[in-house]
């Protein structure tokens, strides 16, 4: 069944989504996106990317890329997370990606119920935002996609920890491996099995 989405939430010209990847995992960076949508429906099948299919995912970064009036990723490394924590790290991130845009948003729609005053721009927070409008949909898939590809790479490195299946959540097998050759370098610090960190609400 097609998910309809809010193409947008005010009625100025130019309105940032943006969403964060990596939050609840063990290792790895945490990676947001930002995305100015064009002209409304000219992207179908967006949706929060929890519930896409990797391929279905990897097909609308294509489009999202080609088709958005602009895009941009953040990446804050596990270093930063440790040094302020997940939640000011996620923050960080978006507005990491927030400042790459070429197009200076009028208002920014935020996935989440936090955020921090960026520019003086008009911000709202949307709980599951992800999931209603179709430009923090975009930011989302972006963030996760590239996130995804950043795993990938790093697994290489540490093949014992399967990031390229689990891409650094807490799965059965990551913790196994955690349990087992302990921490790598790209794990997070302040992160353990049963970390405050991974229940910071965002």
């Amino acid at each position: 069944m097609s998910v309809v989405l809010s193409w947008e939430k005010t009625k100025v010209k130019y309105e940032a989504g943006t969403d964060e990847a990596g939050r609840g995992c063990l290792a790895g960076p945490v990676v947001a996106a930002a995305v100015i949508l064009g002209r409304k429906g000219s992207i179908t099948g967006l949706n929060d990317s929890k519930k896409l299919s990797e391929s279905k995912r990897n097909l609308l970064r294509w489009e999202i890329e080609k088709k958005a009036l602009c895009w941009a990723v953040g990446i804050v490394s596990h270093e930063r997370i440790d040094e302020i924590n997940i939640l000011n790290a996620s923050i960080e991130a978006m507005q990491v990606s927030l400042r790459q845009l070429e197009i200076q948003p009028m208002h920014i729609l935020v996935d989440g119920n936090k955020f921090k005053e960026y520019d003086a721009i008009p911000f709202s927070c949307e709980v599951k935002g992800d999931a209603r409008f179709a430009s923090i949909a975009a930011a989302s898939i972006l963030a996760k996609t590239h996130r995804d590809e950043i795993m990938k790479k790093l697994s290489v490195e540490f093949p014992e920890y399967k990031w390229e299946k689990n891409k650094g959540y807490p799965s059965p097998e990551h913790i196994e491996a955690y349990k087992k050759f302990g921490l790598s370098k790209y794990h997070r610090k302040s992160f353990h099995l049963k970390s405050a960190q991974l229940e910071l609400p965002l």
